[in-house]
């Protein structure tokens, strides 16, 4: 099933979407939010997926009405928890490289993951607004899984259980605001800003086959202002799966029902399959001339990520933003 959050207070109104993106339906006797939802799953999946098998059989006895990506704000417009790993290596040894460092051992062993902002989350149409094109605006194209409560310290084989969604992120990223972050070895905090979200989530079994050993195997694609930058597949060379990330984050605490766990950007090594983000080919530019020569996102630039099925259809909607400059609006 598809499920979206139209835009309706703080924490949105859930919906039930039809598979191909046309239309939904309101599902207020079963949960107002996706929150709602996810905080008594075993007690709604199924009336939601019955109401699901209705609309995309076209028996729904419920009012549908037209989809419209621009009414929709993030699946879960705020979080209990947002998490994001770096489960593709590739991209960890480019960062190192470019640098001049050799990756530790441990990084094969050990995921790195850091702990975002989720009180806010971006829609799938809603600016991202920056105060400086200075600190060097990038994005990142990622997957994420959204999961109900996961107890402390579960295994990689029932961290599986827990995943209940899928959605798309465009992890945004103030690339000259990290390096002095870091240097504290304190973490982020300015160099990640508000994260955007697909218009849709989706349940896993929706991917059908591409859905494989927690990993979604199918390209991911990013456009800048219309032009593909990168397509690489989610599924090749991803380090560390889903089910190991939601182990790894619930080590030694309880993962709360409505927790966002990321797979960081989507990499591969084939260099022919493009990039997620500016800064890996960046990265690539100073590895192969010492210099990295493509600039980060400018204001007015549009950022675009989508993935389609192997017959082209998008399963998730697109993640569609104009980067502007912050006009000291709370939105």
């Amino acid at each position: 099933m598809k499920l979206a959050s139209l835009k309706e207070g703080r924490d949105g109104e859930l919906i039930v979407v039809k598979r191909d993106l046309s239309s939904a339906v309101r599902v207020r006797g079963v949960a107002r939010t996706m929150q709602e939802a996810l905080d008594h799953w075993s007690k709604v999946k199924g009336p939601l997926q019955e109401i699901s098998q209705d609309l995309n059989n076209g028996k729904s006895t419920l009012n549908s009405f037209r989809l419209q990506f621009e009414e929709l704000a993030a699946p879960l417009p705020r979080a209990y928890q947002w998490v994001d790993g770096s489960a593709y290596l590739n991209h960890v040894q480019l960062v190192r490289k470019a640098r001049g460092a050799e990756m530790p051992e441990s990084f094969w062993t050990d995921p790195l993951m850091y702990q975002g902002a989720s009180d806010s989350l971006l829609g799938p149409r809603e600016p991202v607004q920056v105060a400086d094109e200075a600190w060097g605006i990038d994005f990142e194209s990622e997957v994420a899984v959204i999961t109900d409560d996961v107890p402390m310290g579960v295994t990689t084989e029932r961290a599986k259980d827990h995943i209940q969604l899928l959605v798309l992120v465009n992890d945004v990223s103030l690339r000259n605001l990290i390096p002095s972050e870091l240097a504290k070895g304190f973490g982020f905090l300015h160099g990640k800003p508000t994260t955007s979200f697909s218009p849709v989530a989706v349940s896993p079994d929706e991917l059908g086959a591409a859905w494989k050993d927690c990993k979604v195997h199918l390209p991911l694609k990013t456009y800048l202002n219309e032009k593909l930058f990168g397509s690489p597949n989610a599924g090749v060379e991803m380090n560390f799966n889903f089910a190991q990330l939601i182990a790894h984050a619930a080590k030694s605490r309880q993962l709360t029902a409505g927790s966002i766990v990321g797979s960081g950007t989507v990499s591969n090594s084939d260099r022919s399959k493009g990039f997620s983000c500016i800064a890996e080919q960046r990265m690539v530019e100073t590895i192969d001339s010492g210099k990295a020569v493509t600039p980060f996102a400018s204001f007015g630039d549009r950022i675009r990520i989508e993935m389609c099925d192997e017959k082209g259809d998008s399963i998730f909607g697109s993640i569609d933003q104009k980067i502007e400059k912050y006009g000291g609006k709370f939105r």
